[in-house]
């Protein structure tokens, strides 16, 4: 890992210094550092909803039940969860997006981030799709998108037939701290927090220079899956562009005014599904039971053989569960 990081952050510095001069190249310039968002290139099939430009693709009869595929983060983007498009020859309408400033989405300013914002948008994107008002819509949530898919239904628990929650952090501030502080837990004094740091010297990154901010957070995902890690991930899982400056807004929104997505789950009368990775040793049967708890009918889950990532790693096994369970439903 140690050759992987110092030669990304060789690269960073040969940019800086012998590109940085050249307006053209200059490295906070769209393109150069990370790939461009749909705003910059409009090749990137994307919608326009709420305000924003989104990256989004679709898979599957428009007119079958719609799944809508929430990726964590905030600010990763759904290109690791694209197995999940398999939900199509099953019957499905798929429909996956990059969250507003995450992946190859439209960047905004740090400032710009609210609950509801998101919420909205969300609202807007199944309003996109939907052919009928009695198409059934569906959420898989995966980490942060099983925390969204959460607060979705707390808000609108009429909208939703069938919720799919796949290790959400903590439905609550409360439950985000005990899992981070199980989960997350930084050694200032390992190899790969000395190289990240080291990388601050050549490029810092003001508060919404997404080029740089994203980059310096792409190369920061090895943490992750750092050998031993807790949450079980097996190692890197592709993405396209990491969301700095949403990740750090919705950091200040959970630490400044806090959150709680459970306070109306009691009007949600439908069976939710909990996923958990048998490797997860911070979250396990034990964490999801004290989710699932907030629901009238939920039911657990476990994932064989992987953590964390299971959509990635392992989704022949989340495959069937998952399946089951929307064909209940549908």
């Amino acid at each position: 890992m140690k050759n992987k990081v110092l030669s990304a952050i060789a690269m960073a510095v040969s940019v800086f210094f012998f590109l940085g001069c050249e307006e053209e190249n200059s490295i906070d310039q769209p393109g150069n550092l990370v790939p461009k968002t749909v705003d910059q290139d409009s090749s990137i099939p994307s919608i326009s909803i709420n305000g924003t430009q989104l990256h989004a693709e679709t898979f599957g009869n428009p007119n079958n039940p719609m799944v809508v595929f929430l990726h964590g983060g905030p600010g990763s983007d759904y290109r690791s969860s694209l197995n999940a498009k398999d939900l199509a020859d099953d019957g499905y309408y798929v429909i996956f997006y990059d969250q507003r400033g995450s992946g190859l989405s439209k960047r905004h300013d740090q400032n710009s981030y609210s609950i509801q914002l998101v919420l909205d948008d969300l609202t807007g994107v199944i309003a996109h799709y939907r052919t009928s008002n009695t198409q059934k819509v569906f959420l898989f949530g995966h980490s942060w998108g099983a925390m969204l898919a959460t607060a979705y239904v707390n808000t609108y628990p009429a909208l939703i037939n069938g919720v799919i929650l796949a290790e959400p952090g903590g439905l609550n501030k409360k439950l985000l701290d005990e899992y981070g502080e199980s989960s997350r837990k930084l050694n200032l004094f390992s190899e790969a927090t000395s190289d990240l740091f080291y990388m601050d010297q050549f490029l810092t990154g003001k508060e919404n220079e997404h080029e740089i901010l994203d980059y310096k957070m792409g190369i920061s995902t090895s943490f992750s899956y750092a050998k031993g890690n807790d949450e079980g991930i097996e190692g890197p899982s592709p993405f396209w562009r990491m969301g700095t400056a949403v990740l750090n807004g919705f950091i200040d929104i959970a630490e400044n005014d806090g959150f709680d997505f459970t306070t109306n789950l009691t009007q949600y009368d439908t069976k939710v599904l909990f996923l958990f990775g048998e490797m997860n040793k911070s979250y396990g049967y034990h964490f999801a039971r004290k989710e699932a708890m907030y629901f009238r009918n939920a039911q657990i889950e476990e994932v064989k053989g992987t953590g964390h990532e299971m959509i990635y790693f392992k989704w022949e096994n989340v495959h069937p569960i998952v399946l089951n369970y929307l064909n209940e439903l549908k």
